[in-house]
């Protein structure tokens, strides 16, 4: 965003919007600093329960966030809304990441860290999760393969985004690949692509086993999986997660 923020101190009261980087925060050890999160914000469960409740990624309640005089903010800009942040921009030092990457992923960690005065443990973790992805063992033939978030209209997963890189690096070919970030597709336009893999994620949407048979319909040759979608999107520390995970699905769909 081109904004520069100096703190004259540590931060001691922070405000994250961002679901991912509030799990993250907390696995730096700073959870007795989050004074605010969203109501999305769901891990750590026992933890972001005790935590104010500023509201949903794209609609803040700015009174209680005035309430709370954060000393620090974090916010994402794919995740947030660009009128609120700049709203809260004009009171409180807002800290923006912007991921495509496992690469930007690991820069923000590095980003946080700082900021926060933690940078060794983000570190850490960084270099954990480096060593962990580079055993990701992607499938030997690229399969044609198309993501949904969403149902009613059905949403999908294009390009520029951290899903698709995600995909990428499991040797899963994005057949929606050429399209916008999150576009609506059509049963005619899933049809034509004709994807080897359809994966319907848990989040947004809560797919469940029984919308695999309506995907199966319209691509009868297709194999239709359910996918825990925080392991395929949120970029901060549940990527410790992930890679067991991608890799037990690759070997079940290539198998």
């Amino acid at each position: 965003m081109n904004r520069q923020i100096t703190l004259p101190h540590p931060p001691q009261r922070i405000v994250s919007l961002v679901p991912s980087q509030t799990e993250l925060l907390f696995h730096l050890g700073l959870g007795d600093k989050v004074v605010g999160v969203t109501k999305f914000c769901i891990h750590p469960k026992d933890q972001v329960k005790q935590k104010r409740k500023v509201g949903g990624t794209k609609n803040f309640h700015f009174e209680t966030i005035d309430q709370l005089q954060p000393d620090l903010i974090i916010g994402n800009k794919e995740e947030n809304y660009q009128e609120g942040i700049e709203q809260l921009q004009e009171k409180f030092p807002v800290w923006m990441s912007d991921i495509y990457t496992l690469e930007d992923a690991f820069k923000m960690m590095v980003g946080i860290g700082e900021i926060t005065g933690v940078a060794d443990k983000a570190k850490e973790l960084v270099a954990l999760l480096q060593q962990q992805f580079s055993c990701l063992q992607s499938a030997s033939t690229p399969i044609a393969t198309a993501y949904f978030i969403w149902r009613k209209p059905y949403m999908g997963v294009g390009s520029q985004n951290f899903i698709d890189h995600v995909l990428s690096l499991c040797g899963f070919k994005n057949v929606l690949g050429h399209l916008p970030r999150y576009p609506e597709v059509t049963p005619e336009q899933l049809q034509e692509a004709n994807p080897s893999l359809i994966l319907l994620s848990s989040e947004p949407f809560p797919f469940k086993e029984k919308h695999i048979q309506e995907f199966q319909a319209i691509c009868p040759q297709a194999l239709v999986r359910v996918v825990n979608g925080e392991l395929f999107s949120w970029y901060g520390s549940r990527l410790l997660h992930s890679v067991a995970y991608l890799q037990k699905l690759i070997n079940d769909v290539t198998g």
